[in-house]
């Protein structure tokens, strides 16, 4: 469970770097790369640490799968409650699809 919650707020950090900056077009693009990598240097120190703690319970495969599932959730949060961005049918198909991954990937097979 910590893997899942160090995975968590590394990916709210991230979702913040990455896409926080496009309220603000009208600030220099120099300085939205400053304040891009200070909020990234946070996201590192947890994903590192959950990287580190969930490899002894998780493939790498599984790590990531489980990161980029955590993204998606964090980032339709974001979408919506920051950029006020409505989620559409069509991207919700798509990470539906993608779900479907996540079983592939942690199936026994």
């Amino acid at each position: 469970m910590h893997t899942i919650l160090l995975l968590t707020i590394s990916n709210i950090f991230m979702t913040i770097a990455w896409y926080g900056h496009l309220k603000y077009k009208d600030s220099p693009l120099w300085i939205v790369i400053l304040v891009s990598w200070g909020i990234a240097f946070v996201e590192y120190c947890f994903q590192v640490p959950a990287n580190r703690i969930g490899h002894y319970e998780f493939t790498a495969a599984q790590l990531k799968t489980i990161q980029e599932v955590i993204t998606l959730v964090v980032f339709c949060v974001f979408s919506i409650w920051y950029l006020k961005e409505p989620l559409k049918w069509n991207y919700l198909a798509g990470f539906a699809m993608m779900a479907g991954a996540v079983f592939v990937i942690f199936k026994e097979w």
